[in-house]
């Protein structure tokens, strides 16, 4: 499991500043976006076709995401298995990819598994720009 993970790591490295510049391209989401940006981005991540989200704007400079209805966990939990520890995995995609949308942008993890989490979503991120 630990090498799945750091193989699986390294490739959402790449993949997920790839996706973001993709994305910023083709939906016309300036650089130094903000939150605003980065919300525009998250909302046509692939995740987002495949996955139950939210996107919770607090304010010009903060939201949260919310992976309500992850289709990786909820495969494992039809099987009995408990949540895959996708934490590292996590911190490294949702990072690179608030900091391709723009540089400024703090990320922090509030939960993911192997994180205890709600019922209602297995990982939360809050997304935040300093003024």
């Amino acid at each position: 499991m630990d090498k799945a993970i750091e193989l699986d790591a390294a490739q959402w490295k790449r993949f997920t500043v790839i996706e973001a510049k993709r994305i910023m391209s083709r939906f016309n989401i300036p650089e130094n976006g903000g939150i605003s940006g980065l919300i525009k981005a998250l909302r046509y991540r692939i995740y987002a076709n495949i996955n139950v989200q939210e996107i919770i704007k607090i304010s010009e400079n903060r939201c949260v995401f919310r992976m309500n209805n992850c289709r990786v966990q909820y495969a494992r939990k039809r099987r009995n298995l408990p949540d895959f520890p996708c934490k590292p995995v996590g911190i490294i995609e949702y990072e690179d990819f608030a900091k391709t949308i723009d540089p400024r942008i703090k990320t922090r993890c509030i939960c993911c598994p192997p994180d205890q989490h709600p019922d209602n979503y297995y990982c939360a991120w809050e997304f935040t720009i300093e003024e």
